[in-house]
Formats: structure tokens, sequence, C-alpha cells
């Protein structure tokens, strides 16, 4: 798999754009230099923002309507047929009402489709738990032969969209609709599989994905004026996980703290933990959703109700710190 890269760890909050805006910056170009990538949406084009594509590209865009299911099917038929199909909906209505068709007609056959779930976790905010999609790591992670991708920024996003396009067989990546802050530049590479670390810290390792990246960032910097050293590993794959970077931060850390916007059952922490399990076991805390549905709230009021700040981690490094 190779190592993983080390990136800078000083980090100042800029926002930048939300990462579901950056898929459809992909998508264009994208557009440009492949024929083959075709787009597909379920009557959700302007908040997937994969009507960029279709601005440029009306002829290889498809709207299947309100019908994620049949949308999972198309594009199975259409990588069938040689094209790099992208397939976008909100994640809760792609995974949920889309299942069934991407068990049997995209991981089984393991065809080349590409699905895009916008508007992940919480962070969406006023639109309510009918719209937020808390479970899909599990489901997609599920799904032998699927690769899952969570960016944490818009470089991040646009560069595994990129990817994407280039890997052979079914992909997942959840994108998120608030603006997110910027963690990497046009120059930061990325590979599927092989996560991003930040620092070397030899205190304890949190090991975080999407919007939690930057919390996770951010308490990297409260925890250092504390005399704590950690490093933060940023898994934007999670399937393949990147183990020897897990084994690595076990090893050389000896505690370990997830990070995300998904219920803690099936999500990032049961991956890590399953590798640590495997490898070096160390003390564990996970930073997630408790095992219950959100409400609508503003979405900085629910990622504090809910416990996933910055402040959060800072408090499950100190836990797991007493148990090491």
């Amino acid at each position: 798999m190779g190592t993983s890269t080390t990136v800078k760890t000083k980090f100042e909050l800029k926002m930048g754009v939300a990462t579901r805006e950056a898929y459809g910056q992909a998508l264009a170009e994208l557009g440009k230099t492949n024929p083959n990538v075709v787009v597909l949406d379920a009557d959700l084009a302007k908040s997937t923002y994969s009507a960029k594509f279709e601005k440029q590209f009306p002829e290889r865009f498809f709207t299947c309507g309100i019908a994620e299911a049949n949308m999972v099917g198309i594009a199975s038929g259409l990588a069938l047929s040689g094209k790099i199909p992208f397939a976008s909906s909100f994640a809760v209505f792609l995974c949920d009402k889309g299942y069934d068709q991407l068990r049997m007609c995209v991981a089984y056959p393991h065809v080349n489709a590409k699905f895009c779930g916008s508007h992940g976790g919480i962070s969406i905010g006023e639109d309510g738990p009918s719209q937020m999609a808390i479970e899909d790591y599990a489901l997609m992670c599920a799904l032998p032969g699927f690769t899952v991708l969570v960016p944490s920024d818009e470089f991040s996003g646009r560069a595994l969209v990129k990817a994407m396009a280039e890997h052979s067989g079914p992909i997942y990546m959840r994108t998120g609709r608030p603006k997110a802050p910027i963690i990497y530049g046009a120059e930061d590479s990325f590979q599927i599989g092989r996560a991003k670390v930040h620092g070397t810290g030899n205190d304890v390792a949190i090991i975080a994905c999407g919007l939690l990246v930057a919390q996770a960032l951010i308490a990297q910097s409260q925890l250092e004026d504390e005399g704590i050293s950690a490093r933060v590993i940023d898994m934007h794959t999670l399937k393949p996980l990147d183990e020897p970077a897990v084994a690595r931060a076990a090893r050389e850390c000896g505690a370990i703290v997830t990070a995300e916007e998904h219920v803690l059952e099936g999500g990032l922490g049961s991956l890590v933990a399953k590798a640590v399990a495997l490898s070096t076991p160390v003390p564990m805390e996970f930073v997630g959703i408790q095992n219950t549905f959100a409400e609508s709230g503003a979405p900085d009021q629910l990622m504090e109700k809910y416990g996933l700040t910055a402040s959060n981690v800072v408090s499950a490094v100190k836990r797991v710190l007493k148990r090491k």
C-alpha cells in the first residue's frame, strides 16, 4: 500500500467551499478531459453541485427523478456499457433507498460505477433527521468490493474525485453541505488507501475523517499548548483503510482517539479498532454520534450538542491518556 504522507502541522482556520461544491467543480473538469464520464442525479443537481457538469455537458447528464434505486441501476448499465458514471443524491436517499441496487447491481458484479452522497452527517443543520445520513459509512463499507471516501476539504474533495475516475471498481464518496475549513492546497496529492498524517506527535494519535479532521487539528493545537504531543491522521479512505498508518500510530503513540460525523456503530472508529486489535492493541476513545438521531437546528449548535467539536476531541484525548 505504501507509506502515508506527512504534511504541514500548522493549522489556521480559514473557510473554503463545501466538499459538495468541490465535487461539482471536479466533475466539470473531468468532463473536459474524459469523454467517458457521464453524470446522473436524482433531481438534486443544484444541491449536489452536479449541475456544474450538466451546464457544460448536457448530453452526458441524466436526470433520473426522485428515484435513487432506479438511478443506481441506470449507473450500473452505463458502467457495463463502458462509461464511467458518477451518480449523485443526498447520502441518506442514495444509500438507504438505493441499497438493494447498490448491493446487487453494483457491488455483486463489481461494476465501475461511482457514487456521491451529498449532505452527509448532521452538519446539514435545519433540514433535520430525515435528511441526515448518519449511517452511510457502515452501509457502504459493508458492501464487498466498494471503496469508501470522505474528503475533509475542497482540495481533498477535488483530488479524490479525480482518483475515483482513475480507479477501477465501485466507489462511494460522502460530501457535506456546509463550507469546510481549508486544510490542504492545490499542491497536495491524494491516493486512495493512503492517509494524510499531520505532525509527528507521539503521545496520542487522533484519527479523523470529513469535517472532524479540522476539529482534530484545532484540538492538536490546544493539546500542544498543554504539553501534549498529538499527531492527526486524515483517514480520507475508510475502505480500504490505511492499516499500516493505524499500526504505526498505535505502536509509536500507544493511544488512539477517532473522530467522525457518523454513529459510532460501524463507522471509522469501528474500522480503526479492528485494525488496532489485529496489530498493536492500545487504549482507544471514540468521538462520534452516540446511538441517536439528531434534530433540526443550526449546524454549529448540532455539532456541539452531539459532541463533534474540538473540545470533545481534547476531552477524549485526556481520557485515553489516563488509560495509556
